[in-house]
């Protein structure tokens, strides 16, 4: 999700939806998936260099990914619309001007139940065997930039630096997850809960493990045939309740957590294998998938 708190930042995102030409981009892409470029040119009757600046603002600003594919007129390059919300949110910033963020990698995970299919990977290699959950106890884990599971969870301690006389506001997890088929699948959903402190968030169910395109991030030796990307999540806990996107998914509030400044602060990312859709879990890092970073945490306080 797009969150814009400064209204001039937001710039680039505004001129991108500011077009006739690209909103019917969007649209087509929307309703019939991947495009190539030279089906959206013809479609909108325009020449492809004229179709190339659209692209690339759509790009830029995440609407949309580009990945190259191979067709009986050579490579092409192939257009998906990527699962975007937009929150404008100008006063914001002014709310809560104080702020602290960090990441932690994909694999600094202190607790982990896995089974197959699982499996987990550094930008230049996979770590150990594949379906073999030992390899979640390698020491070299700390350097994975994704992982994926059949079912189970992993359990990542978060950093709290709030001090005494700080009161937390709104805490804010941002993460690339997808589910985890054998192979890949894009029809393939998933039921992934989120907790805090033993608190059950809420759950967001993936709707599959992507891989009609490659992902942009993915090293050039990934096999083509394993996940891809992601969907990016942007996972909230205020004063009010749960927010996935902006949605409003539980009650439970940060009062429910009791966040304080010597308090743990110990989230949960699981897909249970008792659930309506028990579909596993991929969580990507850094260099895999179409977001290049790890897991993103923002806390605000005053």
């Amino acid at each position: 999700m797009l969150h814009v708190i400064n209204l001039r930042e937001g710039l680039p995102v505004f001129k991108s939806l500011a077009s006739s030409t690209r909103i019917a981009i969007l649209e087509m892409l929307y309703e019939k998936g991947t495009m190539s470029m030279t089906e959206i040119a013809e479609a909108l009757q325009i020449t492809g260099g004229a179709l190339t600046p659209h692209i690339k603002m759509l790009a830029d600003t995440g609407f949309l990914t580009v990945a190259f594919t191979s067709g009986k007129h050579g490579i092409q390059r192939a257009c998906s619309a990527a699962e975007q919300r937009v929150l404008i949110d100008p006063a914001h910033a002014t709310r809560n001007i104080n702020v602290y963020e960090t990441e932690i990698g994909v694999g600094q995970y202190s607790n982990y139940e896995a089974f197959p299919t699982c499996g987990l990977a550094t930008p230049e290699r996979l770590i150990g065997e594949v379906d073999d959950p030992r390899y979640f106890a390698s020491p070299e884990r700390v350097n994975a930039s994704i992982l994926w599971l059949g079912h189970g969870f992993v359990e990542y301690l978060l950093p709290n630096f709030l001090k005494p006389n700080q009161q937390a506001v709104e805490l804010q997890i941002s993460m690339e997850l997808a589910s985890e088929a054998p192979g890949s699948s894009d029809d393939w959903p998933s039921d992934i809960t989120f907790s805090l402190n033993g608190v059950t968030l809420c759950t967001w169910t993936s709707p599959g493990d992507f891989g009609r395109t490659r992902g942009i991030y993915n090293p050039a030796w990934w096999d083509r045939n394993w996940n891809q990307y992601g969907l990016f999540k942007l996972l909230s806990v205020n004063q009010v309740g749960t927010f996935i996107d902006g949605g409003k998914r539980s009650d439970v509030t940060l009062e429910d957590i009791n966040i304080r400044h010597a308090t743990n602060l110990v989230l949960r990312i699981g897909a249970p294998k008792d659930t309506e859709n028990a579909g596993g879990l991929t969580i990507f890092g850094r260099r895999f998938g179409n977001y290049d970073q790890d897991i993103r945490i923002r806390m605000q306080y005053r």
